[in-house]
């Protein structure tokens, strides 16, 4: 039997979307507004997800506190009120869309989680748009 436990979280961050190796003409016209020289911000939404065997011991899939705890600092800390582009050193050299931060965060997690549990991450970049990401 199979369980997913889920945990949500938030973080507040700036980026811009821009390619290092494009002219700021093409970045405007494939990123429009989104390619603000002076950055714009979102208060992202995050759900981790972990689908397992119950451990007939304890009854849990994976306590949540330890899923909270991963979070807090695969995350959180490293994301919450910062500048992706400048701050974040996953985000030099790779462009902060939705899609590549969900993958960011899967990446990050799923170090932390046994190998033998599945992994989506859902990353809310507003209310009405969201990724997710489960892995290769």
């Amino acid at each position: 039997m199979r369980v997913t436990i889920s945990r949500k979280a938030h973080f507040n961050a700036a980026h811009r979307l821009h390619r290092k190796d494009w002219t700021f003409e093409k970045n405007n016209a494939v990123f429009g507004k989104c390619n603000n020289p002076n950055f714009h911000g979102h208060n992202y939404g995050l759900t981790v997800s972990v689908t397992g065997k119950i451990d007939p011991e304890t009854g849990f899939v994976l306590d949540v506190k330890v899923l909270a705890d991963i979070i807090l600092e695969e995350v959180e800390i490293p994301f919450d009120h910062k500048n992706l582009n400048l701050d974040v050193p996953e985000f030099q050299d790779l462009n902060p869309t939705a899609e590549n931060i969900a993958v960011v965060i899967w990446n990050k997690i799923r170090k932390r989680i046994q190998s033998d549990f599945d992994l989506e991450v859902v990353l809310n970049e507003t209310d009405r748009n969201f990724v997710t990401y489960k892995g290769e």
